[in-house]
């Protein structure tokens, strides 16, 4: 499928937007008050389920503003059809607020949190061509290693949003840990240096 695939950007915020109100949740209507916030928002206060969609989609807003949320979005024919939540684990505070998560390779590690195909796009690689630029943007901003998080006893398309497994393996993932609902799983991007 050609895909044109562009960076999350105060230029492309008012796309990632649209799509989120009105595609990305279309047969999941239940999540679209999200806006890819959940591993920003504060759990240690209570409420997320209350929250409002306006709350997390102005909170987004701010983020991309600060440069606080990064990931890709995928355009068929200069519409979105897809979404990665991908950036530095250290702009994403609940990776390390979850003790199953925590890694003390923060620094050095890219974390793909989040995918998000329109339905009538899904199964055509769209996850794929996103997890392939985020992957080149971890190299150029010079982290050694990517890290996913499937989920394990998938029964739906919205329950997979951390990505399939499958996608992770065939992009060269391996296993590092096995955990109750999810595998995390990591690939190095760049070879250690050696000192001769």
């Amino acid at each position: 499928m050609n895909l044109t695939i562009r960076e999350l950007s105060d230029r492309t915020l008012p796309d990632f937007l649209a799509y989120f109100d009105n595609v990305a949740f279309a047969d999941n209507p239940e999540w679209a008050r999200c806006y890819c916030y959940f591993h920003h928002a504060n759990h240690d206060e209570p409420g997320w389920d209350e929250r409002p969609g306006s709350e997390n989609r102005a909170a987004v807003c701010g983020l991309v503003a600060e440069g606080a949320m990064k990931g890709y979005l995928a355009y068929a024919d200069d519409k979105v059809v897809g979404w990665c939540h991908a950036a530095s684990r250290t702009l994403i505070p609940n990776l390390q607020k979850d003790p199953d998560l925590a890694s003390e390779e923060m620094e050095a590690t890219g974390a793909i949190v989040c995918f998000v195909v329109a339905k009538d796009y899904r199964g055509k690689g769209v996850a794929t061509q996103l997890l392939d630029t985020a992957l080149q943007g971890f190299r150029q901003q010079g982290l050694t290693w990517a890290e996913g998080y499937p989920r394990r006893n998938v029964t739906t398309d919205a329950a997979n949003y951390h990505g399939p497994l499958s996608l992770f393996t065939e992009a060269g993932f391996q296993t590092v840990r096995e955990l109750p609902n999810f595998w995390i799983v990591r690939k190095r991007l760049s070879e250690p240096c050696l000192v001769t």
